[in-house]
């Protein structure tokens, strides 16, 4: 079975609200607009993706201030943040544009804002800019998370393919700020099926995240409707999805911050939330030892 989050590439027209899609798919939209969240997609084939431009024991970073008291349990699939409270997950993909990676991080930095980021290490924007980011993240203010190298379709790759995006991808992550994005990732365009859990789950990729709203800057949406879609999914325990591909939000993350802190939200890390896979989840994980001939025998 594959699942998948709703398209990324239509967008509000006018003034209209109409039913929000979510970023990172090209499957047909099953936003339910009535209830304010996404429900899970089952394909009954593949889609292709629109074309765009060995594991290691590594570190992973302590996550200095972090509001969460205690880890909450990973939920299995990350589509929320689970149990109650007044806190919110700003996560943003990709990287096609430096100034909008300079710009959120700039952000983050001025404002102590936590933020996720889900990357394609491909993106040139992060090497640019490496220096102003590394305090950042591993400070853990920033945490990096697997998004593929080359934000591939996963459920288009065999189990090495799959192995093979998130590797490289982590590779080029350790490389840069020296911090591992492990066990969390984001499968592009929300897609995955029970192949690609078990190929990244193998390599210590167990935690797989989805969300449960959008900003909508996934395309150049106007600042202003982007600002109602903070509004309208800026809430209580959300994982929320943005981009680093256009600027539009740049001049407004601010006013973000502001509805957050508002609301009474304190903005956390998927990371500061869930904290880290256990030796026991990636044990389980682990691909099974292949026999010897005297265990065969």
């Amino acid at each position: 079975m594959t699942h998948s989050q709703p398209n990324r590439r239509l967008f509000v027209l006018g003034t209209a609200m109409l039913p929000l899609i979510a970023a990172c798919s090209k499957t047909s939209n099953d936003y339910d607009g009535t209830s304010g969240n996404f429900t899970p997609y089952q394909a009954g084939g593949e889609t292709s993706a629109a074309t765009r431009p060995a594991p290691t024991n590594s570190p992973t970073v302590a996550a200095a201030g972090n509001p969460v008291d205690k880890p909450r349990e990973w939920p299995g699939i990350g589509n929320s943040l689970v149990g109650d409270g007044k806190y919110v997950a700003w996560t943003v993909d990709d990287g096609a544009s430096p100034e909008a990676i300079r710009g959120y991080a700039e952000f983050s930095k001025r404002t102590n804002t936590r933020l996720t980021f889900f990357i394609n290490a491909s993106y040139t924007g992060f090497k640019e800019h490496v220096s102003l980011l590394r305090p950042l993240v591993q400070s853990g203010q920033i945490q990096v998370a697997n998004h593929t190298y080359n934000h591939a379709d996963l459920t288009t790759l065999d189990a090495e393919g799959v192995k093979e995006e998130l590797q490289r991808n982590e590779d080029e992550i350790m490389s840069m700020f020296g911090v591992s994005s492990k066990p969390y990732f984001r499968p592009p365009y929300g897609r995955y099926n029970d192949a690609v859990l078990k190929a990244a789950g193998e390599i210590g990729f167990t935690r797989p995240v989805m969300w449960n709203g959008t900003t909508g800057d996934e395309a150049k949406t106007s600042s202003r409707v982007i600002y109602m879609r903070c509004i309208r999914y800026m809430l209580p325990q959300q994982i929320v999805l943005g981009h680093l591909n256009y600027e539009t939000i740049i001049p407004i993350l601010d006013k973000v911050k502001g509805l957050i802190d508002d609301r009474g939200l304190t903005a956390v890390t998927v990371r500061d939330y869930y904290g880290d896979a256990s030796e026991e989840e990636i044990k389980a994980a682990a691909p099974s030892p292949t026999p010897t001939p005297e265990e065969n025998t």
